[in-house]
């Protein structure tokens, strides 16, 4: 079982930047290709209406953004502490969401909401114009 805990959102400008960290823990080797994402939503619903941001396999340099985030999030890891880190520069209000980590032990497409079985709290990011 992967437990996954989120921190860092909060309220920043537009224009501004946050970092959200992912601390990971339960990974085995058994999880041998494990891909981290982040996925946000602009209200509490439905996990399918979630929408990907970024994501990454652990331990290899591959990263994967929605088109909406590109240039201007980037996505990080530490190993030796299981943390995904996504640091989000120059905010804007669409950005205004409830930010998940998410865990896929599965495979498939980058952002395919059924391989991810483990998911954090979730925190919020706000964006004032």
């Amino acid at each position: 079982q992967v437990q996954l805990v989120e921190s860092g959102g909060g309220s920043v400008q537009a224009g501004g930047s946050l970092t959200l960290s992912c601390a990971a823990s339960g990974y085995t080797s058994r999880h041998i290709k494990l891909c981290m994402g982040w996925f946000r939503q602009t209200r509490p619903g439905p996990r399918k209406e979630r929408e990907g941001v970024a994501a990454t396999y652990i331990g290899h340099v591959d990263t994967y953004y929605a088109d909406s985030v590109k240039g201007r999030f980037t996505l990080s890891q530490d190993n030796d502490k299981n943390t995904v880190y996504l640091e989000m520069n120059s905010l804007k209000p669409e950005d205004t969401a409830i930010y998940y980590c998410a865990a896929n032990p599965y495979g498939g497409s980058w952002f395919f909401l059924g391989g991810y079985t483990y998911w954090g709290q979730g925190t919020q990011v706000t964006v004032s114009s």
